[in-house]
């Protein structure tokens, strides 16, 4: 049972991958009606015992899994079987440690008080402007 390295301490089973053939569009000559080129591979992240839970919680943030749970690459650039194998798996591997990283936290700022003192300048500014063009008070 080999296993597909994510992290240091993250790695899943290749038991776990699901490979299906289909036929690919694109370049291929003679073969690309006959010979089932394309891979899509599927890896059910919500029953995957091999990911920790913050990891399957931000995989299942986007909007790459299916409602099943699972994710679906689908690999059809290379003429080759064996390369777009290669290729898919390389994508799952990139997608998980994206994921595996956690985002960084964010800070609570305030806008600067240069900033709120020009919002006010061009506030009056705009004030002045609209009360010019008004028409003229008697006095």
């Amino acid at each position: 049972m080999a296993k597909i390295s994510i992290t240091d301490d993250i790695a899943i089973d290749e038991d776990e991958l699901v490979e299906g053939f289909i036929l690919a569009s694109g370049p291929g000559g003679q073969n690309v009606n006959k010979v089932a080129s394309a891979v899509q591979l599927r890896f059910d992240v919500a029953h995957s015992p091999s990911l920790p839970e913050d990891l399957r919680a931000r995989l299942a943030a986007g909007r790459r899994l299916s409602k099943s749970g699972e994710l679906i690459l689908t690999g059809r650039r290379y003429r080759s079987q064996e390369r777009n194998r290669e290729d898919v798996r390389l994508r799952l591997v990139a997608l998980l440690r994206e994921a595996a990283t956690p985002p960084r936290p964010r800070w609570k700022t305030r806008p600067p008080l240069a900033s709120k003192k020009q919002r006010r300048e061009n506030k009056s500014a705009r004030g002045n402007l609209k009360r010019l063009r008004g028409r003229p008070r008697e006095e």
